[in-house]
């Protein structure tokens, strides 16, 4: 039987009601977005309709899943919030803290005993508050929430940005940061502004070479890392009822970045296959039962010009493979164009590494058919050029592929398999050499590519592609190899063409594992004890953050004028500073020391207005904290895309940043500030941002009558005496307002335990 399966009965039992309420209201067809966010309104049957873009609205989502790098501090939070036990059902799950080095049970071994005092605090609070708990080793928390828990026109929240995820099963999933987390956990609504809808329709049949991958990689070429900003993307059409629930998922999980608040996709047979294959014809046969509702309203799907805001057409029996990158996964390659395209750009064209796996493919049907590929090697007399790696996403996935002999098959290649968890995807790679700097290439089949992401090196070319592909270019070692169309020479000098990938959609021989690494909470957490020590480096209790004063803020000294992109992985590193992730003092160090400073071109290297000096950027905003002067962050378009790492908002509350004012912002990272009492506010001009002098002292203006839609007043005070006056906008509802005054939403939540 599923988790929670009376939860699901719950959902699918009110969901019928829910969506002919809303279709008398809204007065037409729905998409199955629509149907899914109508249904889980926190009023329940929906009594008033939404527009798109603008309405703020609270949702009631059925489950929350927090992985152990920002379940840490969101469960630091929700310790806080007053209350005995979570009000939905939630999970944490241990992969983000394990490093990729030698070999599987090797980083795990050393990763249980390094981070026991983490490991030991999340399963003690999971105990206590009545959370399910994955160990290290039990894989990526969306890999596991796909074969556990997702299930179709369910609404979840996860404290990451690929929660996304679980759209391939039909849900809205979305990443929040662990405020948002900690406010469903404690059985509040969750606020979310209704989305706008993309509907990407895809005709045609994935066919040789071309897989789910490569879907997304072109979604994202078109659209770009900002172009699925506020929306959801519903995909339809006969090339998605012809693929798998899980290239589903993987299609879902790169939404992440197109911005995408999420993506999902229409009940159909390949999800029901799937929950049955991973244990869950039960909530299948539920699903059957309401199929109507679990998908859009035909006339939407055959002219879905009219229901969505946008709509992009992919034929997939013309898609080529692609690889996204270097440094964004959104630069686009159909990989026939690679070779010129390298040549053009001057990209290091020897493949170093090939990394297949992670949460975005690692499912059977993606290791199937990468191990085909892996049979030619020695078939076809070659032998690999460049290293191979391997990352599964779960235990389940990897007991099943060792089972049917994929394991011993890329271990006969040179493969090397890492351990079920994040690892390179997310800087947790120790890679021998990269601290020399050198210029090289790889290619995965993660999810992002940012500099300095998998290995540290700022001048690693990482390139997105499907597994399939990742593994060709590792055969052949060569960045412009086209596997559809080139020939390699093998080992007795003949010239040989690999054959299009093959593989399972789900094994033959069902799935296997001796030992999911599952934990149940106690049955009663009352008597547990959740221990911090005052001494601990990795580990912090939360003290609240101060309320606004009241008054305008004036006299702010300018932290950094932030130039180009800048991500929450230029704002709060991960790599080495995830062991940090529980403890606020200690993370701060890391402060957008990745940010590019406009005005020398240099990371972690900015004025210090007080003394006249360069020097690291946290060392700087402490040096102003310790005087009682508060600063302001200036940042360029899409500020703080990538990761939901809410730590990108808390730092620099904590460290004394009153102010983030960026031409736009990516949605999770806006939400996080306006969640810890920060002002986030944007250009109403964007050109304003070439006002922003280096040694300028800034007031905002308005603050005592702040009001939702009506802009600020922001008065740059230069060092030549001079000043602009510069109107900025901000997205606050009356509630977030309140946060704002409140000195963030924790603090509101504190106030009202017990009335």
């Amino acid at each position: 039987m599923a988790f929670d399966i009376e939860m699901i009965k719950a959902v699918y039992e009110r969901m019928p009601a829910r969506v002919e309420a809303a279709r008398k209201l809204v007065g037409r067809p729905l998409t199955l977005t629509e149907k899914i966010l109508y249904s889980h309104l926190w009023e329940g049957t929906p009594t008033s309709t939404f527009e798109r873009g603008k309405s703020y609205v609270d949702f009631a989502p059925d489950r929350v899943a927090m992985q152990d790098a920002t379940a840490q501090m969101a469960l630091l939070q929700f310790m806080q919030a007053g209350r005995p036990k979570v009000a939905v059902p939630s999970t944490v799950h241990c992969d983000h803290l394990i490093e990729a080095k030698v070999e599987s049970k090797t980083d795990l071994s050393v990763a249980v005993n390094k981070n026991k005092e983490v490991y030991d605090f999340l399963s003690s609070v999971s105990d206590k508050y009545g959370l399910g708990f994955w160990k290290p080793g039990a894989g990526i928390i969306h890999q596991v929430v796909l074969e556990n828990y997702a299930f179709p026109g369910g609404m979840m929240i996860g404290t990451d940005s690929h929660t996304v995820n679980a759209g391939g099963l039909g849900m809205i999933a979305i990443g929040v940061g662990g405020a948002d987390a900690c406010d469903v956990m404690a059985g509040l609504a969750w606020e979310l502004k209704f989305p706008k809808l993309i509907g990407v329709k895809l005709t045609g049949k994935l066919n040789g070479w071309t897989s789910a991958k490569d879907v997304i990689l072109k979604v994202a070429g078109i659209l770009t890392v900002k172009g699925g900003t506020g929306a959801v993307v519903e995909y339809f059409g006969e090339g998605v009822t012809s693929m798998s629930c899980t290239g589903k998922g993987t299609i879902a999980n790169m939404g992440a970045e197109i911005g995408a608040t999420t993506s999902t996709f229409g009940y159909d047979e390949s999800m029901a296959r799937y929950l049955s294959s991973t244990g869950r014809a039960d909530v299948a046969a539920l699903a059957d039962t309401i199929k109507e509702h679990l998908t859009a309203d035909p006339e939407v799907y055959a002219d879905p010009a009219t229901y969505f805001d946008q709509v992009i057409e992919i034929d997939l029996d013309t898609l080529e493979p692609h690889l996204n990158g270097p440094f964004t996964p959104d630069l686009a390659t159909p990989i026939s164009q690679m070779k010129a395209l390298a040549e053009k750009n001057g990209w290091p064209t020897k493949v170093e590494v090939g990394l297949i796996g992670s949460c975005t493919n690692s499912s059977y049907e993606d290791i199937s058919r990468a191990a085909s590929l892996a049979r030619q090697v020695a078939a076809k007399g070659l032998k690999t050029k460049a290293e191979y790696t391997i990352t599964p996403g779960s235990e389940q996935v990897r007991y099943t592929i060792e089972r049917d002999g994929f394991i011993d098959t890329f271990e006969s290649i040179g493969g090397k398999v890492f351990s079920n968890a994040c690892g390179p995807c997310i800087g947790q790679w120790a890679r021998p050499g990269a601290e020399k700097g050198e210029k090289n290439t790889i290619v995965h089949s993660f999810n992002r590519n940012f500099a300095k992401r998998a290995d540290g090196n700022p001048n690693t070319y990482a390139f997105v592609g499907s597994p399939e592909l990742v593994t060709a270019l590792a055969i052949a070692g060569d960045l412009t190899f086209n596997p559809l169309t080139d020939y390699l020479t093998n080992e007795a000098g003949e010239q040989v063409k690999l054959d299009a990938p093959t593989g399972d959609e789900l094994p033959t021989k069902g799935f296997a594992v001796e030992d999911a690494g599952y934990q149940a909470p106690a049955e009663d957490g009352s008597s547990v004890e959740v221990k911090v020590s005052p001494t601990s480096d990795r580990l912090q209790l939360l003290d609240p953050f101060s309320p606004w004063e009241g008054t305008d803020l004036k006299g702010l000294k300018l932290l950094i004028k932030a130039k180009g992109k800048c991500t929450t992985d230029h704002i709060s590193m991960a790599g080495p500073w995830l062991k940090y992730r529980g403890h606020l003092d200690n993370i701060s160090n890391n402060m957008l020391i990745g940010a590019l400073n406009y005005f020398n071109e240099k990371t972690d290297n900015v004025k210090n207005q007080l003394i006249g000096e360069y020097g690291p950027v946290p060392a700087t905003q402490r040096a102003y904290k310790a005087a009682g002067i508060g600063t302001i962050v200036v940042g360029d378009s899409n500020y703080g895309e990538g990761s939901s790492r809410e730590h990108a908002a808390m730092e620099p509350r904590h460290l004394g940043v009153r102010v983030v004012l960026v031409k736009s912002f990516a949605r999770i990272h806006e939400t996080n500030l306006k969640k810890q009492g920060m002002l986030a506010i944007t250009f109403a001009n964007e050109a304003d941002y070439d006002l922003i002098q280096e040694d300028d002292t800034i007031d905002i203006i308005g603050l005592t009558t702040f009001a939702p839609g009506v802009q600020l007043q922001v008065v740059l005070n230069h060092a030549d005496g001079s000043s602009d006056t510069i109107a900025v906008n901000h997205s606050y509802n009356d509630q977030q307002i309140e946060w704002f005054k409140a000195g963030g939403a924790l603090n509101i939540i504190r106030a009202n335990v017990g009335k």
